[in-house]
């Protein structure tokens, strides 16, 4: 995902990185090309001459409008709900990582502050598990930085690992209280935030294998390139050779917001526009740092805005 401050509104309308423009350059320039035919076919340069009154491009502008709003929606609402559960999942690590500190008894006992701390470091891995895990990716760099070799091979062997470490979580809660440092009612609070990071899973699994319905990505994806390719012949009649500049405006807004709505639709990928998952995952590990007193890490590259999940 690209983040970037707020642009002055004429470096805007020359935003490149981040815009859907590079990948319909190619799909544009077949449009200006079929409006430089519209245009000689109704000037009589070529033998054939094809020409469509505009009124039936209007009505199905209108309809092709009111489609791809649904789309879009239908694609943010993807896209905002994975937004709030990695928003939940930063709530719940500082929790989680308040009650470690706080609720159990206080002892001088080195051992059991080594606990603690590495209690937090395995949370601090959980995020970038649920990452790799909804990327499909590999996750053994980023996990072997952060948890023991025995966890980390358990983990690596399981086919859900973030769920792997929330029950190692459970248990480390389970035997700090056989050994009688937590109290029962701790157990519980523990035990709600554990429910939290069980329904975060849930959640972003469920956004990540159910996609849109198929055919109703592919009806108004068909809708839009025809619509595009047939509207300079509606529109040579009465602008003339101003046809491939309006042709391709219109083009370009209509396959723009088709782009843009497949690509938050799968909001966990590695496109300019889906989630910054790598971002949050370090923003939330280095939260719960935060609150062991540890030095920050590095949760954006140099001269970008700070990374926020509020």
């Amino acid at each position: 995902m690209i983040i970037r401050p707020h642009l002055h509104w004429f470096r805007m309308l020359l935003a490149w990185r981040g815009s859907v423009l590079p990948q319909l350059l190619p799909r544009l320039l077949v449009i200006f090309c079929i409006s430089i035919v519209a245009v000689a076919a109704h000037d009589h340069i070529l033998k054939i001459t094809v020409n469509l009154n505009p009124t039936p491009f209007s009505l199905i502008g209108i309809a092709l409008a009111i489609f791809l709003g649904f789309r879009n929606s239908a694609s943010y609402d993807r896209y905002w709900e994975a937004r709030k559960l990695w928003g939940q999942l930063l709530n719940e690590s500082r929790s989680m990582t308040r009650q470690a500190l706080t609720l159990p008894r206080r002892t001088d006992d080195a051992d059991d502050a080594a606990e603690t701390r590495e209690f937090v470091r395995v949370l601090g891995a959980f995020p970038h598990a649920l990452r790799h895990q909804l990327r499909r990716s590999d996750p053994r760099e980023d996990l072997a930085a952060r948890l023991p070799a025995p966890l980390l091979e358990r983990v690596m062997e399981s086919r859900y690992r973030p769920a792997t470490i929330m029950l190692w979580l459970a248990e480390w809660v389970q035997r700090r209280a056989r050994e009688g440092k937590v109290e029962s009612w701790t157990v519980l609070a523990f035990d709600r935030n554990l429910n939290g990071l069980s329904d975060i899973i849930g959640g972003c699994e469920r956004i990540a294998s159910t996609p849109l319905p198929f055919a109703y990505s592919v009806m108004i994806h068909r809708t839009v390139y025809f619509f595009c390719a047939a509207l300079p012949f509606g529109l040579v009649d009465s602008i003339g050779i101003f046809t491939p500049i309006f042709s391709v405006f219109v083009a370009y807004t209509f396959m723009a917001l088709e782009a843009i709505a497949s690509q938050i639709e799968e909001p966990f990928g590695t496109e300019d526009n889906d989630l910054a998952l790598g971002a949050m995952s370090l923003f939330i590990e280095d939260a719960t740092r935060d609150l062991l007193a540890e030095p920050a890490l590095e949760t954006q590259a140099p001269g970008q805005p700070p990374f926020s999940l509020s």
